[in-house]
């Protein structure tokens, strides 16, 4: 028993060294930890003031300055030009005019389609026949009933003729004849009613209704004929509630059809929308399109809406700005007792389309600018262009 309390002991023993063992290896990591993280901080602190002496020095002792070694870049001469700025949208080409076919009656079971979708067609084209045994039935009926009328006045009219019988019989039989005549009238026209014939010229792009079905106003937009006019074309697009002052009727547009090997077509605005889409928080603007452009209704176009143009702007690649701590700006190469040095120039930038930035001040037509090798340089630092 004896032997195993002293065992027991001795597990709790190692047991105890173990773990202050474990607490003290923490406690030294950490300190190790902190010690290189305040070693770095030094180091770089130490690095910052070594290039701020070797720039001063640099400046101002010129032996030195022969010593330092240049650095390559790239520079590009700048020019003043035209700057546009647009608006990049997703689009479409839509038909200016669209019409669903409608029976001019109350309608009726389909007969006969003279049309299939995808057939050009002509405007007052027969389209449609619809069910007309009813309306060819009673005319037949009234033209009995006028036969039998005209019978009556033609005899009326003979007595009248002998002083036998009274004129208001004769006018009561003239009336009967005139009044079916007119029955037999409205008759043709509702059974012309039975013919659909299209209202305009274009493709019928759509054809969902067969032969037994029921064709009437209420049911044409599902279940009809659409014809699409084509030859009458236009650009749509929704825009950003936050150009609604930029943007309008008269507006640039330059349309690209990636489609059609990014061909373009450049219109104005012609109708802009004056309701804000309470969803997208966006307004409609149509295009027209020119005439003879071979496209087709809902094709994908990118429509890229002018805002903003100026003719003499200095511009920029957007990826020689740099920022700071006293805000932006691009270094320049400046001669300086015939040598080459980078200098920073604090600039105020406008519009930005595509790499193109527009800057408004800080740099001139004939400012030098270092297009590439940029990243690292310092204000004064010698600078090259050859490749030694």
């Amino acid at each position: 028993m004896q032997t195993m309390y002293r065992l027991s002991a001795v597990v709790l023993i190692l047991t105890l060294a173990a773990c202050g063992a474990a607490v003290n290896e923490k406690e030294g990591l950490t300190q190790k930890k902190d010690a290189l993280e305040k070693l770095k901080k030094e180091q770089a602190a130490i690095a910052s003031k070594i290039d701020s002496l070797e720039a001063q020095i640099a400046r101002l002792d010129t032996t030195a300055a022969k010593a330092e070694k240049t650095k390559l870049v790239a520079v590009s001469t700048l020019t003043a030009g035209s700057f546009t700025h647009y608006i990049d949208l997703k689009g479409k080409i839509d038909a200016v005019n669209i019409a669903m076919v409608t029976p001019r009656g109350m309608g009726g079971q389909v007969k006969a389609i003279f049309v299939k979708q995808g057939d050009n067609v002509k405007k007052g084209q027969l389209l449609l026949k619809l069910d007309d045994v009813t309306v060819r039935q009673q005319i037949e009926q009234v033209k009995v009933q006028q036969s039998l009328a005209q019978t009556i006045y033609e005899r009326r009219k003979n007595l009248w003729s002998q002083n036998i019988g009274t004129e208001v019989e004769l006018l009561q039989a003239k009336n009967n004849v005139d009044n079916l005549q007119k029955q037999i009238d409205l008759l043709k026209d509702q059974l012309d009613m039975a013919n659909v014939y299209a209202e305009m010229s274009g493709v019928a792009d759509q054809v969902n209704i067969r032969v037994g079905e029921t064709f009437t106003p209420a049911s044409a937009s599902q279940l009809g004929i659409r014809i699409v006019n084509t030859a009458d074309l236009k650009a749509v697009a929704d825009v950003p509630e936050n150009y609604l002052g930029k943007v309008g009727v008269g507006s640039n547009v330059v349309i690209t059809l990636p489609e059609l090997g990014n061909d373009t077509i450049r219109t104005k605005v012609n109708v802009s929308g004056k309701l804000i889409d309470v969803n997208s928080r966006t307004f409609y603007i149509e295009a027209k399109i020119p005439a003879g452009r071979n496209l087709r209704p809902n094709q994908l176009a990118i429509v890229r809406i002018q805002d903003y143009t100026t003719n003499n702007a200095i511009t920029i690649p957007v990826s020689t700005l740099q920022s700071d701590e006293n805000g932006k700006f691009v270094l320049v190469a400046v001669k300086e007792n015939n040598k080459l040095i980078a200098k920073k120039r604090t600039v105020t930038v406008g519009e930005l389309y595509g790499d193109k930035l527009e800057v408004k001040s800080g740099l001139q037509a004939g400012d030098v600018l270092i297009a590439e090798g940029f990243q690292g340089l310092y204000d004064g630092q010698l600078i090259t262009t050859e490749i030694k």
